[in-house]
């Protein structure tokens, strides 16, 4: 069985390939970025007839996402596991699945249009994602196209969790709740520390840091998300590369209503976070710059690992106690100062960090960094959010 995986943004598509042979495995994949830029470019790899990996890269004319899938299906056509030839399922990223998308989906056309109803709640993405899954479905007419959301894993959340003390009509007329998002990358998290633990995922008590440009922290219990950070939007919970993360809802009215510093959505969504604080958002630069002597990047810094100690904390006591701690994502998987620095301070949890580990963690894709006979288990682990939704999606097709 091959199944296609499509991650539509609203600048750039991502593919891989995968196939279950026994062990479902990637064997092509690559993004076509820069979409409607004069600059698009695609690259991709894939393997050849004899098994070897092969590496692609062009520019292309993508003026918009319909001239970037043409791209993409003329690169597809020279895939020699799909020259010729339908996947037999292709799995999706939708971003915003809302209460009613709890696990991976048969897109039929009901599906879509309840999908298209939540545009507003996910208006840089579901639109494009839709996009993704229309273009496709015309180009496989046969191939059943499965939808994968990333707010599912987060269904589980209970209602003290989810809810927001707000009015009864905001969430019964207006869906305002704590929807979660990341939702992909943390289930593939608790999967991954499963396996390596060697433990089933229902035995074990996880948190999962998501860190990236984006970042979200979750509280697994038993397989199930019961809290995570990201709340109605992306935008609540941790610091990241240009959001705000949490906020008084109060500072955002007085900036707009009373100071006249206009739209708060473009500046607490593009504006704020890391970017807001020192003028960039990519971390390395950052702590360049803090080692150079600059304040505001030890103080972006500083917020940045406090805000992930305080949810570390939160969810530690929400979970009561631990069996292991997930570092993955960009940042996560990549910084060994980041996470040193988050977990500095946090040897009353018993979390403690081994330098020696953490400097070595990004050369595997699972590592363990914890101190030599502590637990909890502290994990690096390389999140593989196409893998999870073509995992997902190859189950639903058997199933099918």
């Amino acid at each position: 069985m091959k199944i296609l995986v499509i991650n539509c943004g609203s600048s750039s598509v991502k593919f891989g390939l995968f196939e279950q042979n026994g062990k479902l495995g990637e064997i092509a994949g690559g993004q076509l970025e820069k979409i409607g830029e004069a600059s698009s470019r695609l690259s991709y790899h894939c393997q050849n007839v004899r098994g070897e990996t092969q590496t692609f890269t062009q520019a292309i004319a993508a003026a918009d996402h319909r001239q970037a899938f043409a791209a993409l299906f003329d690169a597809f056509r020279a895939i020699p596991a799909l020259a010729g030839q339908a996947p037999d399922a292709i799995g999706h990223r939708v971003v915003h699945g809302g209460e009613g998308f709890k696990g991976p989906t048969l897109a039929t056309e009901a599906v879509i249009q309840q999908i298209r109803a939540l545009n507003p709640l996910a208006p840089l993405h579901n639109p494009v994602n839709l996009l993704g899954l229309e273009i496709c479905a015309q180009a496989f007419p046969q191939t059943p196209q499965v939808a994968v959301f990333d707010t599912a894993f987060h269904q589980t959340l209970p209602p003290h969790a989810f809810r927001y003390a707000v009015p009864d009509a905001w969430y019964f007329e207006h869906g305002i709740r704590r929807y979660g998002f990341h939702g992909t990358s943390h289930q593939y998290l608790a999967r991954a520390a499963a396996e390596h633990l060697g433990r089933p995922a229902g035995t074990l008590k996880l948190i999962t840091l998501h860190l990236g440009n984006g970042a979200s922290a979750a509280a697994v219990l038993h397989g199930d998300s019961i809290d995570t950070s990201m709340g109605f939007t992306p935008l609540e919970g941790l610091v990241m590369g240009s959001r705000s993360g949490d906020l008084d809802p109060m500072a955002a009215l007085q900036a707009a209503e009373v100071f006249g510093l206009g739209p708060t959505r473009d500046a607490l969504t593009r504006q704020s976070g890391l970017k807001g604080l020192c003028g960039g958002n990519d971390l390395r630069e950052i702590l360049a710059q803090e080692a150079a002597g600059d304040e505001k990047a030890k103080l972006a810094v500083d917020l940045y690992c406090y805000r992930i100690r305080k949810y570390i904390g939160a969810y530690f006591a929400v979970l009561g106690g631990i069996d292991g701690l997930v570092f993955a994502g960009g940042v996560g998987e990549n910084s060994p100062a980041i996470r040193a620095r988050v977990c500095a301070g946090l040897e009353c949890l018993n979390l403690s960090i081994d330098p020696a580990a953490n400097n070595l963690a990004k050369k595997a894709e699972t590592t363990e960094i914890q101190a030599i006979g502590k637990t909890p288990k502290i994990l690096v682990i390389r999140t593989d959010e196409e893998l999870e939704i073509a995992r997902q999606t190859a189950e639903l097709a058997q199933a099918l």
